[in-house]
């Protein structure tokens, strides 16, 4: 990825009701990839539910949240999924990485 791009930081706390909870999640990441400006995503589920998507502008991170499919997806969260959530949206200007 070329730098600078901003990540989308989403992390949550999940009820007990699974309803689909899993389906959502991969339609929402393959609807992502097809967003102009959507980047990567990586994503991880322990206590905390931890998923960070990549994007090239905050204008496309503003477009992929107004999507009706993901308007949906937050709206069922907000009644059945989530106990809390939190997105953060950061700037990266800078990255490093070691790989053997």
């Amino acid at each position: 990825m070329n730098l600078p791009y901003y990540a989308v930081i989403f992390t949550s706390t999940r009820t007990e009701v699974d309803d689909d909870y899993n389906e959502m999640g991969t339609k929402m990441v393959e609807l992502a990839k097809k967003q102009e400006g959507f980047l990567a995503v990586e994503s991880a589920r322990n206590d905390i539910g931890i998923t960070v998507s990549y994007w090239q502008s905050l204008e496309s991170i503003k477009q992929w949240k107004q999507n009706l499919d993901h308007l949906d997806a937050q709206q069922k969260g907000i009644s059945k999924w989530y106990e809390n959530y939190i997105v953060r949206i950061c700037l990266v200007e800078k990255e490093y990485s070691f790989q053997k």
